[in-house]
């Protein structure tokens, strides 16, 4: 059954789909487009459906709580929908077929493809939590598809901004700023703080990283640099025990 503007506004009371704050929609809704033309909505419950893409919840900007327990969501990669919602931060997911059977890789990987989330499945996210998600999480891929790549006149990707090392740049900095549900650079914004003026070879790919990590810091507000010093701490612990110097690292946190 699809979900269409009539039952919406009748359900939501509303006399027009962008005054729609709240919406709870349960049971037997399969084709859930319409929320395309619903960019204000706040608050909405589709649990207990039959939806398997969340493509359609792409640009609810507004949007600072999600339901959808129980419905027929197969892969976590859905979640890159979600990524470009900078308010998302309740999201009930569970008893979906992406969940899987080992809950903590699930929670993990889920926090790691949304860390401003503060609860999950009804449970309270914290801080550390988050910290091991970025570091022990799996990477959540975008499907298929999902993203339209620039071309030239002739249709197809041109070459010398395939190759430009800015481009590289923008890249590794646009996939760290998607995670973190962040909108993406364009070109013409985008200066790297040691820009090359030659092209870069692959070896070169940390230095890039690098860069794109510096650039992202500069967007984060106090809560979310809070989470990367906390996960940058633990990185360091694991490379600190590897060495068989586990002192070092506490004595120098200490002192901040």
């Amino acid at each position: 059954m699809k979900l269409t503007r009539k039952l919406v506004l009748a359900k939501a009371k509303a006399s027009d789909l962008e005054s729609v704050k709240k919406l709870n929609c349960c049971y037997v809704f399969l084709q859930i487009s319409i929320f395309t033309q619903m960019p204000n909505i706040e608050v909405l419950t589709l649990s207990v459906n039959s939806i398997s893409t969340l493509s359609p919840l792409a640009g609810l900007l507004s949007l600072t709580e999600l339901y959808l327990r129980r419905n027929q969501i197969p892969s976590l990669s859905e979640l890159s929908h979600l990524r470009p919602l900078p308010r998302l931060r309740v999201l009930w997911l569970a008893e979906n077929p992406c969940c899987g059977t080992d809950s903590r890789r699930y929670r993990l990987t889920v926090l790691r493809c949304l860390p401003r989330l503060q609860k999950l499945d009804n449970q309270v996210v914290t801080e550390d939590e988050v910290a091991l998600a970025l570091v022990e999480g799996e990477e959540v891929r975008t499907p298929p598809g999902s993203i339209p790549i620039q071309l030239s006149n002739n249709g197809h990707p041109d070459a010398e901004t395939e190759n430009d090392p800015l481009n590289y740049n923008m890249e590794e900095t646009n996939k760290i700023r998607e995670k973190l549900g962040m909108k993406p650079l364009s070109r013409d914004k985008f200066s790297s703080p040691c820009s090359p003026s030659t092209r870069e070879k692959p070896t070169m790919r940390r230095t890039h990283t690098v860069d794109a990590v510096l650039l992202l810091l500069r967007d984060l507000d106090e809560e979310e640099l809070r989470i990367v010093h906390t996960a940058t701490l633990n990185r360091l612990q694991t490379y600190t025990l590897g060495s068989g110097e586990p002192q070092l690292l506490t004595a120098h946190t200490e002192t901040h």
